[in-house]
């Protein structure tokens, strides 16, 4: 019998990979879109995608606007989970703690308020939006 896969959409920060690494018994995937050939993105993630449907419990995925909305295309249901806008400051030091390069924490420095209003208008999947102190792992039976 195929396993009932979930599809988690996060935001950078939110603990993908420490879900990952602390899976227990869980079959979950941390499918890091940052590997895949951009030449053929996003339809060789949506691939990768489905390939592992029904294999894992839990496929941990990019939060980007175009895997979304590939999702959609593709009748993928999905969570979204995203910080509150409020708690910007804790993920710029999250992305420093974790040893991002510079370019990417300003990165989502300068677009965090565009961004944030992609995830909170994002039509057609559920959303978890993570307070202060939380993530991943706190929201995902």
């Amino acid at each position: 019998m195929e396993k009932q896969t979930r599809l988690i959409s996060a935001f950078p920060g939110c603990g993908k990979s420490h879900l990952f690494r602390n899976k227990g018994t869980r079959a979950i995937l941390d499918s890091d879109s940052s590997k895949f050939n951009k030449d053929y993105f996003p339809e060789n993630y949506m691939q990768h995608i489905k390939n592992n449907m029904g294999k894992a419990d839990l496929i941990c995925i990019s939060s980007h606007d175009v895997v979304r909305q590939a999702l959609l295309e593709n009748k993928l249901p999905f969570t979204l989970v995203y910080p509150d806008r409020s708690i910007k400051e804790e993920y710029i030091q999250r992305y420093k703690d974790r040893g991002n390069e510079d370019s990417f924490v300003r990165l989502l420095e300068n677009n965090w308020e565009e961004w944030m209003d992609g995830m909170e208008n994002q039509k057609g999947c559920d959303h978890i939006k993570l307070q202060k102190g939380q993530y991943l792992s706190d929201v995902i039976e």
